[in-house]
């Protein structure tokens, strides 16, 4: 923590200006571990990974592997994925489908509902001693699953997960469904992008709340030309497609932040991937059952990016997917994606968008590069000694946000880092011990 211990005086909310050590202390990293990440609502993955009885694959709560299953009667679970007997991990597969987890270890096994099943030599050594109810897998408190998308909690007092994403859930549904017309029929695109960055976890999430300001970062994508219609000529990444939008930056209570638009009343389809006359169609087609769906109003609002408190992001135009920022260490983050497509979706859109995907995000993508040479560089910024005596300045449109804007939440029209001060005030509370009022914003 800081030097009076407190978290109050790292965060200057009024001011709009934070403390460098938060990115780079192994004590608040560990403080983060023990407040936030046992607390919040945490995404680990879409029922799209385990469609079948018995299939699981691995993923992450902060630190902490899980397993996340759909037992032989369709229910999903989320596990620490630990043998009771000595810890040893459970399961060593990113994805499968099995009846039983067997430790390699001593060959205790538990079934996919998490029930104590073998224990080798039970009669001469644990009969009479062990109660194989009282040494089930270790289950999360809470697991919701929300549109397809999977979340757990390790609190059983936190809120429901709709009270706990709020209003944001309007955007995050534009990311899930709205845009495409289909209620819950997404689905991820072969798998999970992983990879490490020498960065704190916070850093990416911030970027993603709506960090506009740093686009000059990306101006060989947009000279180069890497969206649908590159071919052609176009410079920029989707059409330019939000040119004549009214860009919104809004935040809400629990620490969640969006970037999103709000097109004119009169406007074309967005995304006409003029190169692919099967590509073109879908989404042609996508686009009218979902201004059919919503209405005209409904449908000006489109998602761009947003993060979910602590460590969940969206993009919601293409490419549309879901990112994750696991916490390794102060100085280092998993990062994972998810690409979304939608499920029923001819073969050659999907494989149209794979190869989009691939050129745009992930470790060898064009913008990734460019925003993780940005995190490296900020987070290394963060540990020296003089350094650490001079807060970052996060003052841009202060002041100039309003709750009365065309959606709900904190809106600003402009540019604006509220988005971020917002989240970190939130980062102070968790921090600080604070109760679930405090921390859906209904006692500030």
């Amino acid at each position: 923590m800081s030097a009076n211990g407190t978290t109050a005086s790292l965060i200057d909310y009024e001011r709009g200006t934070i403390a460098r050590e938060i990115f780079s202390s192994e004590k608040i990293f560990q403080e983060e571990l023990e407040t936030i990440f046992t607390r919040a609502w945490l995404y680990v993955g879409h029922e799209s990974q385990i469609p079948q009885p018995g299939d699981f694959f691995m993923s992450r709560m902060g630190q902490e592997q899980v397993i996340v299953a759909r037992d032989k009667r369709s229910k999903v679970h989320v596990f620490l994925n630990s043998c009771r007997h000595r810890g040893m991990r459970l399961c060593s597969a990113d994805h499968g489908n099995t009846s039983l987890f067997t430790c390699p270890y001593h060959s205790w096994s538990f079934t996919t509902d998490g029930k104590l099943f073998g224990v080798p030599q039970f009669k001469n050594l644990y009969e009479g001693c062990l109660d194989r109810a009282e040494w089930s897998l270790v289950e999360v408190a809470q697991m919701e699953i929300y549109k397809g998308t999977i979340w757990a909690t390790w609190d059983p007092n936190a809120p429901p997960l709709e009270t706990y994403l709020g209003d944001a859930k309007l955007h995050l549904d534009m990311t899930l469904d709205c845009r495409d017309g289909r209620e819950g029929g997404s689905e991820v695109l072969l798998g999970v992008q992983k990879w490490i960055i020498p960065c704190n976890w916070k850093i990416a999430a911030e970027n993603f709340l709506g960090d506009s300001y740093h686009n000059p970062s990306h101006r060989s994508v947009d000279l180069i030309g890497i969206g649908p219609s590159a071919e052609y000529g176009v410079k920029g990444r989707r059409d330019n497609e939000l040119d004549a939008a009214q860009h919104l930056w809004i935040s809400f209570p629990q620490g969640h932040g969006v970037h999103s638009a709000q097109m004119p009343a009169e406007t074309s389809d967005p995304e006409t991937y003029q190169n692919n006359t099967v590509v073109a169609e879908y989404f042609r087609e996508a686009n009218r059952l979902r201004k059919e769906r919503l209405g005209t109003e409904a449908n000006r609002l489109l998602p761009f990016v947003g993060t979910l408190y602590p460590n969940t992001s969206f993009h919601g135009r293409q490419p549309r997917n879901i990112c994750v920022w696991h916490p390794q260490g102060p100085e280092q983050t998993e990062a994972w994606r998810f690409f979304l497509v939608d499920a029923d979706a001819p073969q050659e859109v999907k494989d149209f968008l794979r190869s989009y995907y691939m050129r745009y995000s992930g470790p060898a993508g064009m913008t990734e590069q460019d925003d993780m040479e940005n995190w490296n560089s900020a987070t290394a910024a963060s540990r020296g000694v003089i350094a650490r005596r001079y807060p970052y300045n996060y003052q841009q449109s202060l002041g100039r946000s309003t709750r009365n804007g065309p959606t709900p939440g904190n809106t600003a029209l402009q540019m604006s880092e509220e988005n971020a001060r917002q989240y970190y005030r939130r980062w102070s509370d968790y921090l600080s011990g604070a109760t679930w009022d405090t921390l859906l914003g209904m006692k500030d």
